[in-house]
């Protein structure tokens, strides 16, 4: 008999479904997929993601977004494997890319480019040539002398680049520093005092095009609160804009957060702590429909088209890295669970001290726990997934899920330790198959020369 699991998602109180994992016959599935049958097919470290998640994650926000004229340009950054993009290029999404490398990935995967927003402070002359020869929507002006360099990059090309300044309303996101983008002393965007003079100037540049504004205010942001803030800052600007300019967009940017501590809802396993049981109830994310219901009014006040660029709200919740215990050892002062899984693969525990969940693969059968580190292989004391964190018993062998592991995790892999990158799979309902192969010893030298 199954028991009831705090997997069995979606559930009151949560307002929507976070992910598609769950145990079921004591096993944790992701959709109708037992997760350790991709575990001994393609071996650990493993990504594995939801297609079903993500796609419900961006058709709410889509739906939600309702008679809004609006186009969602899906963050590349967030996880850039083809499946994925393919996934979302299928339901007509835009793209906002970072990189020429973003934009090659995107075409690959049969994407728009006259739906993707080129983003960051230092394209390159060879990426705006790739971007301008691809016909994007539009380039994300970051600064005075970029306006000024793709100005003299489209005249080379003899065309005219379509542009939106990037704005930088001076909204504490409250979110970790290192995802702040829209405070005054963060490298991004223009100051807002800033924005008109500098759009006269674009105005007379002979092969620019003003097609829009745009803004971004940070990363993991859990309350929309700031979102509206920043939107009801720059609407002075952009009604003044609209008098001078055929502006066709507003872009709002992305970057709402998604539940990290307990991804899960709430439960009655006999595993499952007090401690789980009071984050179940009180990281709650902030819902695709009360982010719209808040940002919508003052957005429909403006009238131009929307532009939102969400990467983390699609699929972070939608992957999990999968990872073996190798060894458990005990010291006088603590016990290390090490795992196979290491730094490399998944940097945010070390980067940004964030959490992530950590649950076995195989549901605890009682309610033992122990207070345990989480450790990789790598040769760095920085490599750990959770520390001093009350955790199920764990054994060598045993097979563990790292939560909410969709966003930021492959695409900020490395090689460190000369580690191969691991491989990364995607279920579809009761399927599954491999998008992207392990790397192997010989490509960790592929391209060297000696």
């Amino acid at each position: 008999m199954t028991r009831k699991s705090p997997f069995l998602v979606p559930q009151p109180p949560l307002p929507f479904r976070v992910h598609s994992f769950r145990y079921h016959d004591g096993s944790l599935h992701c959709e109708g997929v037992a997760l350790e049958r991709v575990a001994e097919k393609y071996g650990t470290p493993l990504y594995v993601y939801s297609a079903g998640t993500i796609l419900d994650h961006y058709r709410r926000l889509d739906s939600a977004l309702g008679e809004i004229d609006h186009l969602i340009c899906y963050a590349v950054k967030a996880n850039s494997n083809r499946a994925i993009l393919r996934l979302l290029a299928d339901e007509g999404a835009g793209f906002d890319i970072v990189s020429g490398g973003e934009l090659f990935r995107v075409l690959a995967a049969g994407g728009d480019p006259q739906k993707c927003t080129f983003a960051g402070v230092g394209k390159s002359q060879e990426e705006i040539e790739y971007a301008l020869e691809q016909r994007v929507l539009s380039f994300n002006v970051e600064s005075e002398a970029e306006l000024a360099y793709i100005d003299r990059v489209a005249r080379g090309k003899d065309v005219r680049a379509p542009i939106a300044l990037r704005v930088n309303p001076d909204v504490d996101a409250g979110t970790h520093r290192y995802v702040s983008t829209g405070r005054s002393e963060n490298k991004f965007g223009i100051a807002l005092e800033r924005v008109s003079e500098i759009y006269e100037r674009a105005a007379a540049m002979p092969n620019i095009a003003i097609h829009g504004v745009q803004m971004h205010i940070g990363s993991q942001i859990t309350d929309a609160t700031p979102f509206v803030e920043a939107i009801r800052k720059v609407t002075p600007l952009i009604q003044h804009l609209k008098e001078r300019y055929a502006l066709e967009f507003f872009s709002v940017g992305g970057g709402v957060g998604i539940v990290y501590e307990s991804s899960m809802a709430s439960g009655s396993g006999d595993w499952w702590s007090e401690k789980d049981r009071v984050r179940a109830t009180t990281n709650l994310p902030l819902t695709i429909h009360d982010y719209v219901a808040a940002i919508s009014p003052p957005l429909r006040a403006i009238g131009l088209r929307v532009l939102l660029e969400p990467g983390r709200l699609l699929v972070g919740n939608a992957g999990v890295l999968l990872t073996r215990v190798r060894y458990i050892k005990q010291t006088e002062h603590k016990k290390f669970v090490i795992v196979d899984a290491g730094m490399n693969d998944l940097i945010r525990p070390a980067l940004y001290q964030s959490y992530h969940e950590i649950v076995p693969v195989r549901e605890p059968s009682g309610p033992a726990r122990a207070c345990v580190d989480v450790v990789g292989p790598v040769c760095e004391s920085g490599d750990f997934f959770a520390q001093d964190r009350d955790l199920p018993e764990m054994n060598e062998g045993d097979l563990v899920a790292l939560m909410s592991a969709g966003a930021y995790g492959f695409v900020m892999a490395s090689n460190y330790n000369s580690r191969p990158l691991p491989a990364e799979a995607l279920v579809r309902g009761e399927t599954f198959s491999l998008i992207r192969e392990r790397q192997t010893m010989e490509d960790l030298v592929r391209g060297e020369c000696e």
